[in-house]
């Protein structure tokens, strides 16, 4: 069940660090509560997971997932560029997920 947690955690990152940007330096109420809220739950989300997956493990995960889940809200609902360099960044980033998974088996 950690792992759900911390699939859902990592989930809600995406969501606030999307809404954050949506939120025009918390000037938007409606975005900045949504950033707030997203970042309540998936920090709690993620302390539960910490409950039994190592800190490292955790944490690499989470941020993994945000980063990744970013950059391609970034592309897909922001427009930004992609380019052949940010596209093997996000591949090596899975990569090293994929890899800590493995390890904490």
């Amino acid at each position: 069940m950690a792992w759900v947690y911390l699939l859902i955690a990592g989930v809600l990152e995406v969501v606030w660090a999307f809404t954050m940007k949506q939120s025009h330096g918390f000037t938007n109420l409606k975005y900045s509560a949504i950033t707030l809220v997203a970042m309540i739950a998936s920090f709690g989300l993620l302390s539960v997971a910490m409950r039994t997956l190592p800190l490292g493990t955790a944490y690499t995960i989470w941020t993994g997932i945000g980063a990744v889940g970013a950059f391609v809200v970034g592309i897909t609902v922001l427009g930004e560029q992609l380019s052949a360099l940010r596209m093997l960044a996000a591949v090596l980033i899975v990569s090293g997920l994929v890899l800590m998974k493995l390890s904490a088996e």
